[in-house]
């Protein structure tokens, strides 16, 4: 007798956004790989596209939609794009995101402070209330919103990111509470310093890597590729019983 695969998502529909690179590129090709046809999202379509074709091209099933989840009209309609192409969300994975300020919290400039809480936070917000909704139509889905180990501790310089991805915790929790009933599952990934263009300032930076090591135990930058197992635990049926849990992916950071 074999055992189920618990990690089975064929036929299922997938949505990754900031998908076109880094962590996001990696999830979404971890989720296609195990059956879900999964939409390949983020502010450009070229750079989606490439993506999908590495996908496709390795037997996998993708397509590419671009979204800037800063903007309100593109989230809806992403997701008016689901459903009329395929009447369904299973899984949604909350990648994207934006920190474009590195500097002391009290010389934030407000143009900053709103793009950076319109992508983090509102963005976050309503692509979990639009995907809850879809989901909830076919039964249930699974949530993972990609937060970080800044919402969980501050990191230098970095005040309105790590603020905003304290918000993207508390509000895990929040959908997984008041979705639970629907069966919708929602979950947080918070990963430590990863080697992505997005962290590259810390990653190439030696005297702020040096400082940032010294506090993980691993004594080393993560890959994006050792972020998506969790992503697909999350999204799959091994994780049946799990809603509002917080999974830390950070080598150790948040342990000591």
């Amino acid at each position: 007798m074999s055992a189920p695969d618990l990690f089975d998502l064929s036929g299922k529909i997938a949505v990754v956004t900031g998908a076109s690179r880094g962590i996001g590129a990696e999830i979404a090709k971890l989720l296609a790989a195990h059956g879900a046809h999964t939409l390949v999202s983020s502010r450009k379509q070229a750079d989606c596209q490439r993506v999908v074709d590495e996908i496709t091209a390795s037997g996998g099933s993708a397509e590419a939609l671009a979204c800037h989840i800063g903007e309100m009209a593109q989230i809806e309609a992403l997701f008016a794009h689901v459903e009329q192409t395929h009447g369904r969300l299973d899984v949604l994975v909350n990648n994207a995101a934006t920190n474009p300020y590195f500097g002391p919290i009290t010389a934030t400039d407000p143009a900053i402070f709103q793009k950076t809480v319109d992508v983090n936070i509102r963005g976050y917000f309503y692509m979990c209330s639009h995907g809850a909704k879809l989901m909830a139509k076919n039964g249930g889905g699974a949530i993972v919103n990609v937060a970080s180990v800044n919402g969980v501790v501050p990191g230098f310089q970095q005040g309105i990111y790590s603020i905003t991805k304290a918000a993207v915790i508390s509000m895990t929790k929040a959908f997984a509470v008041e979705c639970a009933a629907v069966g919708v599952r929602c979950n947080a990934l918070l990963p430590g310093l990863t080697d992505t263009k997005f962290a590259s300032v810390l990653v190439n930076t030696p005297a702020i890597l040096k400082q940032v090591l010294a506090h993980v135990p691993m004594r080393r930058v993560a890959q994006p590729s050792e972020m998506a197992g969790a992503v697909l635990y999350l999204a799959s049926p091994a994780s049946s019983y799990t809603t509002g849990a917080v999974l830390n992916v950070d080598g150790g950071y948040l342990s000591v």
